[in-house]
């Protein structure tokens, strides 16, 4: 703001500065008591009024902030003043802003437009204000009056680009590409373009109307010189030419884009589809969600041409011929893209059923021999490695092997060596191979990365080390042997892999994430939590990468680690969506005109997250879960969060439709797809292929957005507002002593009928048959196991319709054939059977991995939860009013049948958590006895079973060598397999001890509740 001093308002700069150098600096009260000083000399100044109520928006007090600036407004509206300078708006904007009042600033502004029509400064600042409340069509409007007032080209591309965005975000909005088109051609002709950025915006608007005759004209014209560089005009051509089916003339473009960039992979294979006629616009999601390169290759490269084979033939000759002209002309072992492509091509050549005999092979032994020494080797050529026979896979393992000497320390043969294992790893073959043989390979690369830590001893500690996928992939195949013997010491020894290889170098993000997912797995849910915070994933990471951590968190006992994630991340939401039309106003000041269409499509794809209404519901639900105990902080929490009713409403039926997937699920581990499945807890099928799993993950991939996740989704944000129906509706009913006669309570049981049709609907059943299904499980005529999937959710749901029953005015549960069912009987017979059940099948927690306590915590966390809320509810409802009985009149009782079925249900409820409480109690074991457990998985034999990478560990760590050097030495000084088991045992204690307080505090506000009972019914 500094440089915009002036005589703001008629106030000298001088009387400004002191009080704008005292808000840089955060010092609001000295600034707020130097405006307050300016404001006694100059009490009807809007623009002081305005740096008023910014600082006191900085401070904190936004109710004054806006009185004041709403009185800075009136003033800019009275008669009195006679100039409107930017300074006083942009000052209102920014505290409007903040406020969110975007519509005050924009009204300031509509006014001061209005008093002075022609002022540019002000007409910029009302766009900018539209800009802000995203309202496209009079952005237009307003840049082409600044156009027709001083005819600069850049507000005429303004007026363009607010018509694209009516064109990707308004229905119909297509019809105003030919006014687009129009106004850019009159311009045009009489004063021709002048930037880059809108010769494209122009291309652009041909492109979208399939003009593409038109677009390739204008970019051979004099215009196209405007394109700095020309590879970036080839390829606009080609990609014109090839939209228009011009292929021929396109295949030729990209030859010279290739000629100049041999690495341009993307233009690779726009050559190869134009020379084939396929359709070769390479996808790009509309959402933006991320697509998995292993699982898919783009569909037009996949499908055979529809040329003749002698055509295709005669065309993949001619490219094979010019690909290999460019790898002798590149010789560098950075470019990589013509070797590549020789592999591609002879990819369609089988795909177009043109014999080629071994040139497949052949190609990829040649690429390897090259490149296998780099780390990025393997996954370059995944695809084409799935095409092998398996001979070939053979003879390709055999070629990479016999390149080089295993034994030897140097950095190509550790990148050989790792790129062998790697192939390996793609193809499946370590599902193949027995569990001696994996042992084997463990312990060797184990082995491999000790022997060559030398290599890395001048490395920056920051800096990767040579060979750190070794571990990993140990680690990894530790995994493996875990899941086929159930062995609890490959786990351990997994584990152990990782963090030693932390101890010597501690920021390798791989490690840590396999980590995290690991000790989630095991019950340590605290070393889990520590590993992923050191990741320090912040902005738009904590968008992708928090389903790394965050569904475990939610389902354990750490609630306030839960909380404080959602609000990170809901902080960082709400900033952006607040703040990214500031970078649409830039860009447009910048006149990147691109990067304005890429800002609000960014902006609108976060803004429709899946995981960004899920967090608003996590983020209402944690504070219900941790103040369950007290009703009257409940119901703050409730009214701060509307009641439930705008979660309701942001998950109506259209608005799930449209939600986007921006997880990114490439990084997580091959046993845990997606954060709804997890290998390990299934059994290893001995028979299923290596082609099998891979098809397997790829599936769970590809449906996560819309299976379980969406209706889990969009079932969470159902329950803040049932939550508030319930406890209101109960509460009401009662207090009026069962005379349902209130309209007011007719709604209300209206409106949670209405949300638990939903709510059924989510898990799959209409009401009626969810209805039949709860009493089915309560009286013990269906298996609560045939529904373990979403028990908790079928738990809250019984809950919901114990509440929903007492509201209504007649019984929603249907009467069985010798009695009405009681629902407060359904309620705690459920909720005491499906924690029982899980109670007899948890096995112990310290050998269990993948056990049973984060569905135990949801049982005690959620339907009990809500279900404490309702029991605190009724008994609001029915506690005395204090009025005084009259004399001699008879004696007011409460209602007895309701008080006496709620006595029973605490009674259920405080044996039920005493039963969880003993179960967790079971769960201790003193340390030292439980240290010497878990150590008895690590004692296997020197040619079998685990522990022997455990010893090689600590071995390496007491004897270590003088070559290694200095800083890897004395980070390894601190190793000990045991202290990291100690660890383990550690985190699990601080689970069980964090449950436990749960449990307590739900029983401390059992016991006082059935005291007042007893008290209300004697």
């Amino acid at each position: 703001m500094a440089s915009k001093f002036g005589l703001a308002g008629g106030i000298p700069e001088r009387r400004v500065r002191p009080i704008w150098d005292a808000v840089d600096s955060r010092q609001y009260k000295a600034a707020l008591k130097l405006c307050t000083a300016l404001l006694a000399k100059h009490p009807t100044s809007p623009y002081v009024l305005a740096l008023k109520a910014l600082i006191l928006e900085r401070m904190g007090k936004p109710d004054e902030a806006l009185s004041v600036s709403l009185d800075a407004k009136e003033r800019l509206y009275s008669d009195n003043i006679f100039h409107f300078d930017d300074l006083t708006l942009s000052t209102l904007q920014i505290v409007f802003q903040r406020l969110e009042r975007l519509d005050l600033a924009t009204s300031c502004y509509e006014y001061a437009c209005t008093k002075y029509p022609s002022n540019l400064e002000l007409m910029m600042g009302l766009f900018n204000c539209y800009v802000r409340e995203y309202s496209y069509v009079k952005q237009q409007q307003t840049a082409i009056k600044m156009y027709k007032t001083v005819g600069e080209e850049r507000f005429l591309l303004w007026a363009i680009c607010s018509i694209q965005l009516q064109v990707h975000f308004s229905s119909g909005g297509e019809k105003l590409l030919p006014l687009a088109e129009a106004l850019l051609k009159k311009h045009i002709s009489s004063h021709s373009l002048h930037e880059p950025e809108a010769l494209a915006l122009y291309v652009s608007i041909l492109e979208q109307q399939a003009k593409y005759d038109a677009a390739l004209e204008v970019l051979s014209g004099d215009m196209g010189s405007l394109l700095g560089r020309e590879e970036d005009k080839l390829r606009l051509q080609g990609r014109l030419l090839a939209h228009a089916s011009s292929y021929v003339a396109a295949s030729e473009i990209y030859q010279k884009v290739l000629e100049s960039c041999p690495d341009d992979w993307e233009s690779f294979l726009h050559y190869i589809g134009c020379l084939l006629e396929h359709d070769v616009n390479l996808p790009k999601p509309c959402t933006g969600e991320h697509a998995s390169p292993s699982c898919s290759v783009d569909s037009a490269m996949t499908k055979k041409s529809c040329l003749s084979e002698e055509l295709v033939e005669s065309r993949l000759a001619s490219a094979l011929s010019f690909v290999q002209r460019l790898q002798e002309s590149n010789s560098s072992d950075c470019v990589r893209g013509p070797h590549l492509a020789s592999i591609e091509i002879e990819r369609q050549r089988c795909l177009n059923g043109i014999p080629n005999d071994r040139k497949l092979i052949e190609a990829l032994v040649k690429y390897f021999s090259r490149f296998g020494h780099l780390s990025c080797s393997a996954s370059d050529v995944a695809t084409y490695l799935h095409m092998l026979s398996s001979d070939e896979i053979t003879e390709l393992l055999a070629e990479i092997s016999g390149s080089f000497d295993a034994s030897s320390v140097s950095v190509n043969t550790l990148g050989l060596t790792v790129t062998l294992v790697k192939v390996q790893e793609l193809l499946g073959m370590l599902f193949t191979k027995s569990t001696a043989e994996l042992q084997g390979i463990a312990k060797g690369l184990v082995d491999t990365f000790y022997r060559n830590l030398p290599l890395s001893n001048d490395l920056d500690p920051q800096e990767s080390m040579y060979g750190e996928e070794l571990l990993s992939m140990a680690s990894s195949i530790l995994v493996q042997l875990f899941w086929r013997t159930r062995n609890l010491g490959y786990l351990l020894e997994a584990i152990l892999v990782l963090e030693f290889g932390l101890t010597v170098r501690k920021y390798v993000w791989q490690y840590k994430i396999n980590l995290v997912h690991l000790y989630s797995y095991l019950g340590a849910l605290p070393l889990a939590h520590k590993w992923y915070i050191t990741l320090e994933v912040k902005n738009i990471l904590l968008e992708s990468v928090s389903h790394h951590i965050l569904p475990q968190l939610l389902d354990s006992p750490f609630l306030q680690h839960a909380a404080d994630l959602v609000k990170d991340y809901l902080k960082f939401m709400d900033d952006h969506l607040k703040e990214s039309a500031d970078l649409t106003c830039l860009a447009y000041r910048h006149r990147t005109y691109s990067k304005v269409i890429e800002f609000v499509q960014f902006k609108d794809r976060l803004q429709r997250s899946m995981q960004y209404l899920s967090a608003k519901s996590d983020s209402v639900m944690l504070q219900l879960k941790q103040k369950a105990e007290s009703l009257e902080e409940v119901e703050s929490i409730l009214e701060n969060a509307s009641h439930g009713t705008r979660l309701v409403e942001v998950s109506n039926e259209d608005n799930m439709k449209q939600l986007t997937f921006n997880e990114d699920l490439e990084a997580r581990p091959w046993w845990t797809p997606t954060s709804s499945v997890n290998f390990l807890s299934e059994q290893f099928d001995e028979g299923s292929t290596p082609s099998s799993y891979r098809n397997k993950m790829c599936k769970h991939k590809s449906e996560e957005k819309g299976g379980p996740k969406l209706k889990d989704a969009e079932r969470k944000s159902l329950v803040p507002r049932l939550v508030y129906l319930s406890t209101h509706g109960c509460a009401y009913f009662l207090r009026e002593g069962g005379r349902n006669n209130g309209s007011c309570n007719v709604t209300a049981a209206g409106e949670m009928k209405t949300l638990l049709e939903k709510y059924a609907r989510s898990i799959g059943y209409s009401i009626d048959d969810a209805l039949s299904i709860v009493l089915g499980m309560s009286s013990g005529k269906k298996a609560v196991k045939d529904y373990t999937p979403d028990i908790v959710s079928w738990m809250s749901f019984t809950v919901f319709i114990n509440a929903w029953n007492l509201c209504s005015t007649e019984s929603v549960i249907p009467a069985t054939e010798f009695s009405s069912p009681n629902s407060w009987d359904m309620v705690d017979i459920l909720l005491k059977i499906c924690i029982e059940e899980q109670l007899t099948d948890g096995n112990r927690m310290l050998t269990s991995p993948g056990n049973n306590i984060p569905l135990l915590v949801r049982m005690v966390t959620e339907p009990i939860s809500w279900h404490l809320l309702i029991i605190q509810s009724c008994m609001r409802g029915m506690a005395p009013q204090g009025k005084k009985k009259k004399k001699g009149g008879p004696s007011e009782r409460p209602n007895t049948p309701q008080l006496l079925a709620i006595q029973s249900s605490v009674n259920r409820m405080v044996d039920t958590l005493r039963r969880v409480q003993t179960w967790l109690s079971d769960q201790m074991k003193p340390e030292e006895q439980a240290l010497d457990v878990l150590l008895s998985y690590l004692q296997g034999t020197s040619t079998e079973g685990p522990g022997q990478i455990s010893r090689t560990l600590d071995e390496s760590a007491v004897t270590v060598s003088s070559e290694i050097g200095g800083r890897i030495a004395q980070s390894l000084e601190s190793w000990s397999s045991a202290g990291v088991i100690r660890k383990i045992l550690g985190a699990e204690k601080e689970t069980i001890a964090e449950f436990k307080k749960i449990c307590d505090s739900k029983l401390k506000l059992l016991m006082s509740e059935s005291a007042s009972l007893s008290s209300m019914l004697h």
